[in-house]
C-alpha cells in the first residue's frame, strides 16, 4: 500500500499534522474505512481533504444547499457521469438507485489503491422524506465492507447532523464509523505560520488583534491582505460596505441550521453575557425557549463550536456555564450587528473607546482559555492533569469572577488574570487590595485547600513593583501562546 502522506503535497497544508497523521494510517489501513469529517462553517475541511489526497479520487461530490431531493439526484448523475467510464443515461430517482450506480462505476475503476469517495456537505444530501441514510447504510454495509479498498469520507459543516446521523447513529450505521476526524480553528502559532506563508508579516500583538475577529478561521484569514496593519484589515473586512465579513453572520447559521432564529437568539443573548450563563438562566431570557428544545440548541451549537460549556468545578450543583466562544459572533454582535459603527477609518476611531477595551479584554481571556496547552506549558505543569474554566462565585457581601482557573491535580490552583495592553501591565495599590480580596473570596466559596498561585497572562508581561513581588506567582507572555 502507498503512503499518502509522501505522496501529497504537504507544502499547500499549514498545521493539521495530527489530522494528516489519521489520514495517513487510513489509507494504509487493511480494511475499508467510513470517515466522518466534520467542523464549524469556513475552518478548511474540504480543503485539508482535497489537498491530502492530491484532488484524486474515485468519485467526489458536493450537496446542494437548500435542495430537493430530486435536485440532489440530478446533481449526483450529472457528477457521477462526468466522472465515470459508464454512460449512465437515466437519472435516478431514489437513492437506492443512484449508490447502486456508485457501486457500479466504483467496480469497474482499475486500481490497486483505495477507492476514495468524497461526499462533500453531507447532511444537504439528507433532504426531507428523501430515503439518503436508509441507501447510504444499504451501500456500506451490503457492498464497502465486504472489500478492503473503499475509503467513504463524509463530511459536513452540520455537526450536529453528523453526530446525530453518523457517528451516533442507532441504526443501520451503529457504529459503523470507523473514524471520525473533528476539524478545529488554527491556533496563534497556525494562524501566525499561514498568514506568513502569505508574506503577511505583523508582530504578535497585531496578530492577536486579528485573532480576536476571525478566531482563527482559515477561510476569514486568507483574505488578509499583505501591506495593511491588523487594524487596516479589520477595517476592509467589517467595515467596507464591499467586506468579505461584512456579512458572514447571515450565512453562518442559516446554512448550518433549518429553524436558525432560534440559534441566532441564543448565540445574541450569550454575546451580551461575556462570562456566561447557567442553563436555567439562559431560558429565562426573553425570546428564548426551554425544555428539551433548548438542550438540543446547546447541544448543536457546541458540537458546531459556536459555544462551550463549562462544569462550576467548587458548585456542589455542579452546574453547567456556557458561554459563547466564536470570535466572529461575538464581534458580529458586539460591532456590526446594529449598524452603529460605519465609515471609513471607523475601527482605528473606536481603539480608545470603552467599548472596544472592554470586548478586547473578555476576548482575549477567551484566547487564553482556547491557549490552555501552551499556557501549562509555559507553567512547566503539561504532564499534571488539571480542568481549567472561567469561575464566578459570590457570598452574601461580595462577588468575583476568575478568567481562568486552572485546578491541578497536584494539589495547587492557578488563578490567571489576562491583561491585554499594549505595554507591560503595571499593579497598583487599589487592584493589588481588589486581587486580594478575589482570592479570599474564592478560597471562601470554594473553600478549596489546595495551594492557590496568582497568575498573570499578559502581552509584555507585569511590571516589578512591590505589589507584583507581593502577589504574582507566575507569568505567561503573549510569546507563549504561540507555541
Amino acid at each position: 500500500m502507498q503512503n499518502w502522506l509522501i505522496m501529497q503535497n504537504k507544502s499547500s497544508i499549514t498545521g493539521r499534522e495530527k489530522e494528516q497523521e489519521r489520514l495517513n494510517t487510513i489509507c494504509n489501513s487493511a480494511k475499508s474505512e467510513f470517515v466522518a469529517v466534520y467542523g464549524r462553517r469556513r475552518v478548511g475541511k474540504t480543503f485539508l481533504i482535497r489537498e491530502f489526497f492530491s484532488y484524486s479520487f474515485s468519485f467526489q461530490i458536493t450537496g446542494l444547499a437548500n435542495a430537493s431531493t430530486d435536485q440532489q439526484l440530478f446533481n449526483f448523475h450529472t457528477s457521477l457521469t462526468k466522472q465515470s467510464g459508464i454512460a449512465f443515461l437515466n437519472k435516478p430517482t431514489t437513492w437506492l438507485q443512484a449508490l447502486q450506480m456508485l457501486i457500479a462505476h466504483l467496480e469497474q475503476v482499475n486500481s490497486n489503491d483505495k477507492k476514495v469517495i468524497f461526499f462533500d456537505e453531507m447532511p444537504w444530501f439528507d433532504t426531507k422524506g428523501s430515503d439518503f441514510i436508509m441507501a447510504l447504510e444499504h451501500f456500506w454495509n451490503s457492498w464497502a465492507t465486504n472489500r478492503k479498498d473503499i475509503i467513504l469520507i463524509a463530511c459536513g459543516s452540520a455537526a450536529s447532523w453528523m453526530v446525530n446521523n453518523l457517528i451516533n447513529n442507532t441504526g443501520g450505521l451503529h457504529n459503523r464509523i470507523t473514524q471520525k476526524i473533528k476539524i478545529i480553528p488554527f491556533t496563534l502559532l497556525e494562524t501566525e505560520t499561514m498568514l506568513q506563508r502569505k508574506d503577511i508579516v505583523l508582530n504578535r500583538y497585531q496578530l492577536i488583534q486579528l485573532y480576536m475577529t476571525t478566531g482563527g478561521i482559515p477561510y476569514y484569514l486568507d483574505a488578509v491582505q499583505p501591506g495593511l496593519s491588523a487594524g487596516q484589515n479589520i477595517q476592509q473586512l467589517f467595515f467596507e460596505k464591499t467586506g468579505l465579513l461584512k456579512n458572514e453572520f447571515f450565512n453562518l447559521y442559516r446554512s448550518l441550521f433549518k429553524k436558525y432564529d432560534v440559534y441566532e437568539r441564543t448565540v445574541e443573548v450569550l454575546s451580551a453575557k461575556k462570562q456566561g450563563l447557567l442553563r436555567s438562566e439562559l431560558a429565562a431570557q426573553p425570546g428564548m425557549t426551554s425544555g428539551g428544545t433548548l438542550t438540543r440548541i446547546l447541544r448543536d451549537l457546541e458540537e458546531s463550536g459556536f459555544i462551550t460549556a463549562y462544569t462550576d468545578m467548587h458548585s456542589k450543583q455542579k452546574n453547567t456555564i456556557y458561554r459563547l466562544s466564536d470570535y466572529y459572533t461575538s464581534f458580529y454582535f458586539t460591532f456590526i450587528k446594529n449598524g452603529k459603527y460605519k465609515g471609513e477609518d471607523v475601527w482605528t476611531n473606536l481603539l480608545d473607546n470603552p467599548l472596544h477595551r472592554t470586548w478586547q479584554g473578555f476576548t482575549f481571556e477567551q484566547i487564553c482559555i482556547d491557549h490552555i496547552l501552551p499556557i501549562k506549558k509555559a507553567l512547566g505543569i503539561s504532564g499534571i492533569l488539571s480542568n481549567h474554566a472561567a469561575w464566578r462565585g459570590s457570598t452574601e457581601t461580595a462577588s468575583a469572577q476568575i478568567d481562568l482557573l486552572i485546578d491541578r491535580r497536584d494539589d495547587v490552583i492557578n488563578i490567571c488574570e489576562a491583561k491585554f495592553c499594549i505595554d507591560s501591565f503595571t499593579i497598583t495599590k487599589d487592584y493589588a487590595e481588589k486581587l486580594r480580596k478575589k482570592i479570599s473570596l474564592f478560597k471562601a466559596v470554594s473553600k478549596t485547600r489546595k495551594s492557590v498561585f496568582l497568575t498573570f497572562i499578559t502581552t509584555y508581561g507585569v511590571e516589578k513593583n512591590q505589589y507584583a513581588h507581593q502577589l504574582v506567582q507566575n507569568e505567561v507572555t503573549m510569546d507563549d501562546l504561540f507555541v
